[in-house]
């Protein structure tokens, strides 16, 4: 055990506000109110207990891009099936890609198993504290190699994520649109970083963006900044921090086709490793393209000769760069074709990403798999 900090079991003592409001009394009123109202979450250590960088590692990984409710759901199980980083490394990447359903974002599943093979390769199977050995490691970027070091291994570096840039941005009213007020927000960023409990700092940054300096409807009368914060003053909370406008996503469609033998089993196929959903599994299906869809083209790219039914069944599907529609092509196949062929009793088996989970719902069928967000590349 080790006692991160020692006055852990008192709340830190908040001092009068000074009229600059330092990054010394700012770090110290941000400390004091974690003490008190710090959130319960399954990768978090206890207070004064060390952190193990594996769990943090994991837990960093998933979060990207998924809510921490979500991530909850799933990370005990996960850590349940690959507890070590010895084991996540040993075992295959369709293991691994099963044990992510839910999750989403299916190539931060692929870059964690690769580098936890990178990791037993070159590190012994101890996941290094370097900036630059962690920024080495597949899937690693700046913002989860600020956070596995502050909160892993108490150095003292503030890792910015969603969260913190709207805190910092509303704190010193930043009113540059992201992204680029990357720039300033790195300054606040690195103005804050040094000092004691780095660790915890980090966590209380994340906490106060999550709870407290919300999106919208900031609890402002609840934040230990509000003395200091220059958007509140100024009337400007909710405003920060402002944003590009984003460009509108393109539409792809496609025909996916449901092929169903007498037996019951369904015809699936697994997408190649690399790529958008790389790896997974899936119902076959046309090429998805942008712009109107060609119904007969698209019917002749089936994988196999059968009288195909469109269906009036279609599924929409957002990913980061575009959105899906796929409508449903049903086949009744009597003969036994190759393939793989599975029952719905054994789709458990298989790793299937939201998308196709909606498209097999369509369909009348009910696949199980853990709910989650939208499953991306």
């Amino acid at each position: 055990m080790v006692n991160r900090h020692a006055e852990a079991a008192r709340p830190t003592a908040v001092p009068a506000a000074a009229p600059s409001h330092s990054p010394a009394w700012l770090r110290s009123a941000l400390l004091g109110w974690y003490d008190r109202q710090r959130r319960e979450l399954p990768w978090r250590a206890e207070p004064g207990m060390r952190p193990d960088p594996y769990r943090i590692w994991v837990s960093e990984i998933m979060l990207q891009q998924t809510t921490a409710a979500t991530v909850s759901q799933r990370y005990a199980a996960f850590l349940e099936r690959f507890p070590t980083l010895a084991d996540l490394a040993a075992a295959s990447q369709a293991e691994v890609l099963h044990a992510w359903q839910g999750l989403g974002y299916y190539r931060r599943a692929r870059a964690l198993h690769a580098a936890a093979q990178a990791v037993v390769a070159r590190h012994g199977a101890a996941l290094p504290d370097d900036e630059a050995a962690l920024r080495a490691l597949p899937g690693i970027g700046a913002y989860t190699a600020a956070a596995i070091r502050a909160i892993a291994f108490e150095q003292p570096v503030l890792p910015v994520d969603g969260n913190v840039e709207r805190v910092l941005a509303r704190l010193r009213r930043i009113e540059t649109p992201l992204p680029a007020a990357a720039k300033a927000l790195r300054a606040a960023s690195e103005a804050l970083a040094a000092g004691e409990r780095p660790g915890d700092f980090a966590q209380a940054m994340m906490d106060l963006g999550a709870t407290v300096c919300r999106p919208t409807s900031p609890v402002c009368l609840l934040c230990p900044w509000r003395a200091a914060c220059a958007a509140h003053a100024a009337g400007l909370a909710e405003a920060l921090p402002r944003r590009a406008a984003k460009p509108e996503r393109p539409i792809r469609r496609g025909v996916a086709f449901l092929a169903r033998r007498s037996d019951g089993a369904v015809l699936f196929r697994e997408r190649p490793p690399e790529g958008l959903l790389g790896g997974l599994h899936e119902l076959p299906s046309s090429p998805w393209r942008e712009g109107p869809l060609a119904m007969a083209d698209a019917l002749e790219e089936a994988p196999l000769s059968a009288e195909w039914r469109l269906t009036e069944r279609r599924v929409r599907h957002v990913f980061t760069h575009f959105v899906l529609e796929l409508t449903l092509a049903e086949a009744d196949v009597v003969a036994d074709m190759d393939g793989l062929w599975l029952p719905p009793a054994e789709w458990h088996r298989l790793a299937l990403p939201s998308v196709m989970v909606k498209l097999l719902r369509a369909a009348g069928f009910s696949p199980r798999q853990t709910a989650g967000r939208s499953s991306q590349a």
